[in-house]
C-alpha cells in the first residue's frame, strides 16, 4: 500500500489519531518532568493543546489539506497552554501556513511543511534550548527534507519522520545534561512523538472514514478551566467564593491604596520609620503593604479608619492617587448582580481568520472611555488573588503550575479590559510564550506588553514598581527591573526518587526550589524551610515575604516566624495567606 498524496479528510484524521494517542499516554509524558514535584504537567498541555485543534478541525473540515490544516492551527493557537503546547502549536501554525494554497501533499511539499513549521516554532522561543521537543521536531524535519527526494510514498516518508523523531529523542539526554543526570529524555519530545506514532497509525491503517464519521474516543479533559476575574468579579465561576462571604464578615471594610510624595508638603525631608508606621497601620488594619522609595512611598491598606491612616500618611509628605473603596458595599453590588449565576463561556469560541493567521476580533471601545493601564496577572490561591487585586490588577487568571493559562484565556481577559494598553504578568515560566502568544494575535488590535515574570514573587514586585503616572516605556522598564531583583523559593514534597545537582531526594521528602533550582530537600517541612531560606537571606536586612499554601499548618508557620526573627533580626518580614495549591510556602526575598 502507497500513498502518493496527501489530502484534507486524511490528514484530519491523522490529527484525530495522533491526538488520541497523546492523550492515551499523557500522564507517562507528565511523569517525564525533570523536577520530581506534584505539577508535572507537559503531557497534561499538550493534550489540551491537541484536544482544542481536534475540536475545532471536527467542526470544520473539509477535503482540503490547506483548509484543514489552518483551521487545526487555529484550534491549537487559541487552546495552546505551557511552553511545550506554544510550541506544538507553532509547528502546525508553521505547517498550515506552508499547506493554505494546497488541495492535496505531495512527500516533497509535505516534508517542507514540516520544515517551515519548525522554523516558526523556533522563532517564537527566544533562546531555543536543545535537547527539547524543538530538537526532536527539527531533525525529524531535516530528515523528511532529504528523504522526499528518494521517495513519492506519503507513508514510507512518515515512516521515516517518526524513526527520525524517536532516534532524536533518545539522544535528547546527552543534548540536555538534566536529562541525563535524573535519567529521562524530554518530556515535550516524547509527546510529539506520541502525536506522530498516531499519524502513522492512520497512514497505514486509517479506515478512509472522513472525519466526522469516525468513533473517536477522543474527549475534552475534565479540567478547570482558567476564570478570568475582573476586579471582584468573576466571569465563569458559577459559585464564586464571593458568594459564601457574609457581607458584615468583611472586618477591614476600606480597601485604600495612594502615594506619599515626599518631596512636597511642609514636612518633606521628615524621617520614615517604615516599621513604626506598619505597626500603626496594623492596630485598625490588614493587608498592609508599604513599598518606600527616596521620594515616593506606596501605601496599601485594608482599614476600618481610613481619616487615621490618612492623618498618619501625612505626617511623611502630601498624599497623591488616592483610592479608597468600600468592599463591603463591593461585596453587596456582587451579590445583588447575579454574577455568580452566569453562564460559562464556551471555551472555543468561532473566531475569524485571515489569510496568514487566526486574529481574535477585538471591540476597542471609545477612546475617552478608556483608562490608561490595564493590568492581568496568573494566580494560584485565593489569597494570592486578593493581594494582586489590592495592587491594581484588573483581570486575574486562575492558573499555574497545576494548570497554565492558554492563549485562548489571555485573548479573553484583554478583550474584557478597557484600557489603552495593558501589561501582562504570567507568574510562570511555562506561561510566558502563551501571553506572548495572545500579544502577537492582537498586534495591531490592542497595545499590550508582556512582563515575563516566572513567578508570583516576581509578579507582585513588577506590580508594586509600576507608577500610574510615568510612561509605558518607563513602567516596562521598571518593572523588568523589579523582577530581576527577587528571589524566589517554594517548598513542596518530592513525588518521586531522584538525584539533581548532587542533591539525593526520595519520594515524599519536602523540597526546597530556589528560583527553579531545587538546592535542599528533607524529611521535615520546617527544617526545608529553614535550609532553603538560609540559601536566599544573605545581607540580613533583606525584605522576605511568605505565603502560606492551603495545606501549610498555622503552627509551622509560627514557628517559623519565629526562627526567621531569631536567626535574621534585621529582616523585614511579612506573611500572608496566599492559598495555593501543591506549594506549602512561597518565599520572596527582596534587599
Amino acid at each position: 500500500m502507497s500513498m502518493r498524496t496527501l489530502n484534507g479528510t486524511d490528514f484530519a484524521a491523522m490529527v484525530l489519531l495522533g491526538a488520541e494517542q497523546l492523550q492515551q499516554h499523557a500522564e507517562h509524558v507528565n511523569t517525564l518532568n525533570v523536577f520530581p514535584v506534584p505539577d508535572g504537567d507537559t503531557g497534561t498541555n499538550m493534550n489540551l493543546t491537541m484536544t482544542a485543534g481536534v475540536t475545532e478541525l471536527k467542526k470544520n473540515n473539509s477535503e482540503s489539506i490547506g483548509h484543514n490544516s489552518g483551521v487545526l492551527s487555529k484550534g491549537l493557537l487559541m487552546g495552546a497552554r505551557g511552553n511545550s503546547g506554544v510550541i506544538l502549536s507553532q509547528l502546525f501554525r508553521g505547517f498550515g501556513r506552508y499547506a493554505a494554497p494546497y488541495q492535496e501533499l505531495n512527500t516533497q511539499q509535505f516534508a517542507a511543511a514540516l520544515q517551515v513549521g519548525v522554523e516558526t516554532a523556533y522563532k517564537a522561543v527566544v533562546k531555543p534550548v536543545e535537547g527539547t521537543i524543538l530538537t526532536v521536531s527539527k531533525e525529524a524535519a531535516k530528515h523528511a527534507v532529504h528523504f522526499a527526494r528518494r521517495t513519492n510514498d506519503i507513508i514510507e516518508l512518515m515512516e521515516q519522520v517518526l524513526m527520525q523523531a524517536k532516534e532524536t529523542l533518545s539522544q535528547t539526554p546527552e543534548l540536555l545534561p538534566i536529562l541525563k543526570q535524573v535519567g529521562v529524555v524530554d518530556s515535550g519530545g516524547q509527546g510529539l512523538v506520541y502525536i506522530y506514532e498516531g499519524f502513522l497509525q492512520h497512514l497505514k491503517y486509517g479506515t478512509g472514514l472522513k472525519l466526522a464519521e469516525q468513533q473517536s474516543t477522543i474527549q475534552a479533559p475534565i479540567v478547570n478551566q482558567s476564570p478570568i476575574q475582573v476586579g471582584k468579579r468573576s466571569l465563569d465561576i458559577p459559585m464564586s467564593a464571593q458568594s459564601r462571604l457574609e457581607t458584615e464578615d468583611i472586618e477591614f471594610l476600606y480597601d485604600m491604596e495612594f502615594f506619599i510624595n515626599r518631596q512636597l508638603g511642609e514636612v518633606q525631608g521628615s524621617l520614615f520609620d517604615e516599621e513604626q508606621f506598619r505597626k500603626l497601620l496594623s492596630i485598625n488594619g490588614d493587608s498592609i503593604i508599604v513599598i518606600p522609595d527616596d521620594e515616593i512611598i506606596k501605601v496599601h491598606v485594608h482599614s476600618k479608619t481610613p481619616g487615621e491612616v490618612l492623618n498618619l500618611a501625612l505626617k511623611y509628605g502630601e498624599i497623591t492617587q488616592i483610592h479608597i473603596l468600600n468592599m463591603r458595599e463591593q461585596h453587596r453590588d456582587l451579590l445583588s448582580s447575579g454574577v455568580d449565576s452566569s453562564p460559562m463561556p464556551e471555551i472555543f469560541a468561532d473566531i475569524p481568520m485571515n489569510e496568514e493567521v487566526p486574529t481574535p476580533v477585538s471591540v476597542e471601545p471609545p477612546a475617552d472611555e478608556l483608562a490608561p493601564y490595564g493590568f492581568i496577572a496568573v494566580s494560584s490561591g485565593e489569597g494570592i488573588s486578593d493581594i494582586f487585586t489590592s495592587l491594581g490588577v484588573d483581570a486575574i487568571l486562575s492558573g499555574g503550575q497545576t494548570m497554565n493559562s492558554s492563549t485562548e484565556d489571555f485573548v479573553n481577559a484583554i478583550s474584557a479590559i478597557s484600557a489603552q494598553h495593558i501589561y501582562i504578568l504570567p507568574n510562570n515560566s511555562n506561561i510566558v510564550l502563551a501571553a506572548q502568544q495572545a500579544r502577537e494575535l492582537l498586534e495591531g488590535e490592542r497595545s499590550v506588553t508582556v512582563i515575563p515574570s516566572k513567578s508570583i514573587p516576581q509578579g507582585m514586585a513588577a506590580a508594586f514598581a509600576f507608577l500610574e503616572e510615568e510612561s509605558t516605556d518607563v513602567n516596562t522598564e521598571n518593572m523588568l527591573a523589579a523582577i530581576a531583583h527577587v528571589k524566589s523559593g517554594q517548598v513542596t514534597h518530592a513525588i518521586r526518587d531522584t538525584v539533581i545537582d548532587e542533591i539525593e531526594i526520595k519520594a515524599g521528602q519536602y523540597i526546597g526550589i530556589q528560583n527553579s533550582k531545587i538546592v535542599t530537600a528533607n524529611a521535615d517541612l520546617l527544617g526545608t524551610c529553614q535550609s532553603l531560606l538560609s540559601e536566599m537571606l544573605v545581607n540580613n536586612d533583606e525584605i522576605v515575604t511568605v505565603l502560606t499554601g492551603e495545606e501549610a499548618n498555622p503552627e509551622m508557620t509560627a514557628q517559623l516566624s519565629a526562627w526567621l526573627e531569631e536567626t535574621y533580626p534585621k529582616a523585614e518580614v511579612e506573611i500572608h495567606e496566599g492559598g495555593q495549591p501543591i506549594y506549602y510556602y512561597l518565599f520572596s526575598v527582596e534587599s
